[in-house]
């Protein structure tokens, strides 16, 4: 029997962390069981271990790089940088759910393992380069966080969440599939490169209307994935209706995997053919940013506010995947990165404030809160000073970045409306500065208690790593550069 059909060590090593976080959280399943109904709450160290032996794992892989599994794999610094990214962001929802799921009185295994299961598919995301396992990945991911959506049963809020996300989800990963096929009969190839390569050869024979169409149905897919426009509606009823780590993790993890492989597909397959789609990125570009910033102009609840202000990033990300080159996916990377971390801390701050049964959700609740809690209030500003983009913190130098490579690329109409959308953002953003400094402190903030020690861990690891990307953002952008040149190649 042929020896090259079995996997080598190297291969097996390079899905390290995918094995890691399944078999973790299948333990976490069976640990359940002997846990007991006052020890469940020390589950969560276990899926931390889990978690961080996936880590360590990206970062071993990651000296040995290569494919694998008959390059449906390939481990690169591109999918390495997201790895980290989607694994931080679950060490961070580990943090932020402990407290809040006693406090809710619903802490259980179930919760982890599923947290687990999709940070695998997320992370499994990163790294595929074959339309098959993108889609299976995509699935573990996504199957995980609709039930994670509407993880409190007895919360009608949460119920329709995940009912929303389930039956919209369901219904946008259909039309990926359906893109996936048409890929395949046009091509023959289901291998990124394959198809680039097919794609680019002068005597290839292919249907331009066809592969259009192709593309359109699997932009759809891709689209409802990262709430981008037209398909961005089920974000802000999600998010509300989610617990409140659960929505932090919804608006980071799953989107930096999406886009992560959104910009895979689009810079590999379809590199050869970007003045088709190009037009329709720079479209869903401006909607997106569009509905995003002028939807939370109207919202006085704080999930509802984050989940438009999370479309409108979504946006901005949008613009630099436009530019279609090297410095925007270095955007891309850079700007998620930062992202992420601004997003798990925002809503660490809201799980907080919110208290048993979330009551505590309106703009006006967080009047005075600075006089309480001065520290959790300064450092809440810093992350919103970074959506706003001020300088010194990440979200600056990201749509810096972002913004830099639209011009470069000659997209200056959709650089100046992206800045002009930016000046918009700035204003719902400090109103809830002004709230917390300017107001009389009200019920809300008066009953205010400590805030639990894993959550002060989350936000303190949130507001240093923004502060380090916007003060250090060389070293970052410099690896993000050089990932995303390797992968053009």
């Amino acid at each position: 029997m042929d020896a090259s059909l079995f996997p080598t060590a190297a291969e097996y090593l390079r899905v390290g962390p995918e094995i890691v976080l399944i078999l973790f959280g299948t333990l976490l399943m069976i640990a359940e069981a002997f846990a007991g109904e006052g020890r469940r709450e020390n589950l969560a160290p276990l899926a931390m271990v889990g978690i961080l032996g996936a880590l360590a794992l990206t970062i071993a892989g990651a000296m040995n790089p290569g494919p694998a599994f008959r390059n449906m794999i390939i481990v690169d610094g591109y999918g390495t940088f997201y790895r980290v990214v989607v694994l931080s962001a679950g060490l961070l929802a580990v943090l932020c759910s402990s407290s809040y799921l006693k406090r809710e009185q619903a802490d259980s295994g179930e919760f982890w393992a599923l947290l687990l299961f999709s940070l695998s598919g997320q992370s499994l995301l990163a790294v595929s380069d074959e339309l098959i396992m993108i889609f299976i990945a995509l699935e573990i991911s996504s199957i995980s966080s609709y039930v994670l959506a509407g993880y409190l049963r007895d919360d009608r809020r949460a119920n329709e969440a995940a009912i929303k996300y389930f039956l919209l989800g369901s219904f946008a990963t259909g039309f990926l599939l359906y893109g996936v096929a048409w890929m395949y009969g046009i091509t023959g190839q289901t291998n990124l490169h394959a198809i680039r390569t097919f794609l680019n050869n002068s005597a290839s024979v292919w249907s331009p209307a066809g592969l259009a169409v192709c593309a359109a149905l699997m932009f759809i897919g891709f689209a409802f994935k990262v709430s981008a426009a037209p398909f961005q509606s089920w974000a802000p009823d999600v998010y509300q209706g989610a617990p409140a780590p659960v929505a932090a993790f919804l608006s980071a993890a799953p989107k930096a995997a999406a886009f992560a492989v959104f910009v895979r597909v689009y810079a590999t397959a379809f590199n050869g053919i970007s003045e088709r789609w190009i037009p329709i990125l720079w479209v869903s570009a401006l909607l997106t940013m569009v509905i995003g910033n002028f939807g939370a102009l109207r919202q006085s609840n704080l999930k509802r506010l984050f989940a438009y202000s999370s479309i409108a990033h979504a946006g901005y990300i949008m613009v630099a995947i436009t530019a279609h080159s090297e410095i925007g996916i270095s955007a891309v990377m850079f700007y998620l990165a930062g992202y992420v971390f601004v997003n798990m801390g925002t809503f660490a701050v809201i799980a907080h404030f919110a208290r048993q049964g979330e009551r505590y959700l309106q703009i006006d609740d967080l009047a005075g809160y600075a006089r309480r809690q001065p520290i959790i209030a300064a450092i809440f500003t810093v992350l919103l000073f970074s959506l706003v983009g001020v300088p010194l913190t990440g979200g600056f130098f990201g749509k810096f970045y972002i913004f830099k490579a639209a011009i470069d690329s000659h997209l200056i109409w959709l650089s100046v409306l992206g800045l002009l959308n930016s000046a918009v953002a700035a204003y719902y953003y400090l109103r809830i500065i002004v709230v917390m400094y300017f107001h009389e402190p009200g019920e809300a903030s008066d009953t205010i208690g400590p805030m639990a020690t894993g959550v002060q861990v989350a936000l303190f690891a949130s507001v240093a790593a923004t502060l380090v990307l916007g003060i250090f953002p060389s070293y970052f952008i410099n690896y993000a550069g050089l990932s995303s040149g390797l992968m053009l190649r």
